[in-house]
C-alpha cells in the first residue's frame, strides 16, 4: 500500500519524527542546526560569503551522515527540503527545552 505524500506541515511532522527516532541521528542533526546559525553570525560579523556556502554545506554533511549511517534511511530534504530545514530548527528548539520526548512519542505511536 503506498503511502499518501504529506500536504501539509502538521502533516509532514510526525512523519520527520519517525525518520529521526536514533538519539545519535538527532545530535547530527543538533550539531549540522547549531553549525549553521554559528556559519550565519560569522557572515555577519565578516562579510564572507564563504560563510553561506558554509551554513548550507555543514548541515547537509552531518544530517546526512545520520541518515545514511545511522537510521539508514534517505533523507526527507530531498522530496521536501524546505518542511525539511523548518523541522530540523523546531526539532532542534524542542529538543533545547526538554519538549520533543512527548512529541517523538506520540509520532512512532500513531504510525502503529
Amino acid at each position: 500500500m503506498a503511502t499518501q505524500a504529506p500536504a501539509t506541515f502538521a502533516d509532514f511532522w510526525p512523519h520527520y519524527l519517525r525518520a529521526h527516532q536514533n538519539p545519535t541521528s538527532r545530535l547530527l542533526h543538533y550539531l549540522g542546526t547549531f553549525g549553521t546559525m554559528l556559519c550565519w553570525v560569522l557572515f555577519a560579523m565578516t562579510v564572507n560569503w564563504l560563510w553561506l556556502v558554509a551554513a548550507l554545506v555543514v548541515p547537509y554533511s552531518f544530517a546526512w551522515a545520520g541518515h545514511f549511517f545511522v537510521e539508514n534511511n534517505t533523507p526527507l530534504a530531498f522530496t521536501k527540503p524546505l518542511w525539511s530545514l523548518r523541522a530540523d530548527f523546531r526539532m532542534f528548539g524542542l529538543a533545547l527545552t526538554g519538549r520533543l520526548v512527548p512529541q517523538m512519542n506520540a509520532a512512532v505511536a500513531a504510525a502503529r
